[in-house]
């Protein structure tokens, strides 16, 4: 286990999993999807390997604003990622950021009902991929 990041294996395939993250994060009203990286299809691009590999970057500012008011330097891992990932086994991850090691991380004091809101709303986000 990697210090400060949360992985949980996927019952779907790759692209189940991908697709069922992207329609959960969509359904939410609350959230905003930035943008999508295919690091498989960018490593293709320049003639190498990479496992299915895809983070989607999402937000809703209503969160995330107070943690940087708290601490600026939340910023940097703002908004929100979550990685889905195939290993050479076959085998797919959901990689996320704990919230609670980024109050650890970037020394947030104040906000710790929003942490605990967004390790919850992470947590369901990623079970309804994974299940």
């Amino acid at each position: 286990m990697q210090k400060g990041i949360i992985t949980k294996v996927s019952n779907q395939n790759f692209e189940t999993t991908y697709s069922k993250l992207r329609e959960t994060i969509e359904a939410n009203p609350n959230l905003k999807i930035i943008t999508e990286l295919d690091h498989q299809a960018n490593a293709a691009n320049i003639n190498l390997t990479l496992n299915p590999s895809k983070i989607i970057l999402f937000g809703n500012p209503n969160m995330g604003t107070p943690l940087m008011q708290d601490a600026q330097t939340t910023g940097l891992d703002l908004p929100q990622k979550i990685l889905v990932h195939q290993n050479n086994q076959g085998i797919v991850n959901v990689s996320y950021n704990d919230p609670m090691y980024l109050k650890e991380r970037h020394d947030i004091s104040g906000a710790q009902e929003i942490l605990i809101k967004i390790s919850g709303a992470l947590d369901k986000i990623t079970n309804a991929a994974t299940l």
